[in-house]
């Protein structure tokens, strides 16, 4: 048999099928041999080609290339761990109820990661105050060469002193603390809810609700500041009785705006501290015949798919959520090329932006419709 026979029958036989029955058969595995043997070249120049290291003929390296990708070969990165190398898994951890938040997360990650050889791996954190001491375990388990944490896992000392033990370098997203070595990619949580506050304020409101988000979360502490400041800056006092507890999940919203539509008077406006409790909002609204915003105004916060698709669409700030995590892992990367040299540890902060849509408007059409009504 000539070598391109041989060769061609390494391809054929990744493409077998069962032509009695007309089905296909199971693919064998293809590995680096058969690269090897398509191309002609040893095992030891496949592997160099691959690992995109320097000292092949440029000639050689093309037929390596055009053999790996004629046969679909793919590096198993799980097995260069387990041989000693590198390890190529990131490992994203959440503590965060609500699903726009998390789809957006690992979106914005993963299209960092297009064309590279890292693998993202997803842990969910129940509890994060359970999490302690934990999370050197998980690392060692799964092989994690970095790690992106967001909140309240990234403004939690204890992890983050579990990680400086491990030496394993961390990005954090979000975080509002400082940590020296730490880098952290987030947006200024409390001046983006001063000015939605401001917003509604210069729409006519003074009767604003404010729906906090769950309190172990920094940001949604900074929110709140953000509110409290607008308002302390026109004058006007804080009522606790419009200071709703949420937790970020849409059913909150449904539970506070029941309470909020109780308060005699009702206030005009709510400012909610994510869209998912906004649209619950909303949503409750319109079960008890509340028109929105004829005669409550909602705002959010985040700018998730979410807000975009409810009626009426919902005015918020968005945070660049997918940005956010892009960004952090474009960090972990080059922390994993260069090294972790903490004189080369940055922080970011991206930019926040007023979405305006349709569910916020003047006082004075709650005032009328609650006139029409009576």
């Amino acid at each position: 048999m000539t070598s391109r026979s041989k060769n061609d029958s390494v391809y054929q036989a990744a493409k077998t099928t069962d032509s009695a029955s007309g089905t296909c058969k199971r693919m064998p595995m293809v590995t680096i041999r058969d690269v090897a043997a398509m191309s002609g070249a040893s095992i030891k120049t496949v592997s160099r080609v691959l690992n995109n290291e320097p000292n092949v003929r440029p000639e050689m390296r093309e037929r390596v290339l055009q053999a790996a990708h004629k046969l679909n070969y793919h590096p198993n990165m799980a097995a260069r761990s387990l041989a000693g190398r590198q390890s190529y898994m990131i490992g994203l951890f959440y503590e965060n109820p609500s699903p726009n938040y998390v789809v957006n997360i690992q979106t914005g990650a993963l299209d960092r990661l297009r064309g590279e050889p890292y693998r993202l791996l997803m842990f969910p954190v129940e509890n994060f105050k359970e999490f302690h001491g934990k999370m050197i375990a998980i690392i060692r388990s799964s092989g994690l060469a970095g790690v992106i944490l967001t909140p309240p896992l990234s403004n939690d000392p204890e992890i983050m002193d579990e990680l400086d033990q491990s030496g394993v370098p961390y990005v954090r997203v979000a975080g509002t603390e400082p940590r020296p070595g730490s880098p952290c990619v987030a947006i200024k949580d409390m001046i983006a809810a001063r000015e939605m506050t401001r917003y509604l304020l210069g729409l006519g409101h003074r009767r604003i609700a404010f729906l906090r988000g769950n309190p172990v979360h920094p940001a949604s502490n900074a929110r709140f500041e953000g509110y409290c400041y607008a308002l302390k800056s026109a004058g006007i006092p804080i009522d606790p009785d419009l200071v709703i507890a949420g937790d970020f999940r849409f059913a909150s919203g449904l539970e506070a705006a029941r309470k909020i539509f109780a308060l005699n008077p009702r206030p005009t406006a709510v400012f909610s501290s994510n869209d998912d409790m906004a649209a619950g909002i909303v949503q409750a609204a319109h079960e008890h015949g509340i028109a929105v915003p004829r005669q409550l105004s909602v705002v959010g916060f985040d700018d998730s798919q979410l807000a975009s698709i409810v009626w009426p669409r919902i005015t918020t700030m968005r945070q660049p959520i997918s940005a956010m995590a892009y960004t952090a892992t474009d960090i972990i990367l080059n922390l994993l090329e260069n090294g972790w040299n903490t004189e080369e540890i940055r922080n970011v902060e991206l930019d926040h932006a007023l979405i305006i849509r349709d569910s916020a408007g003047p006082p004075f059409l709650a005032n009328m419709a609650e006139k029409e009504d009576a």
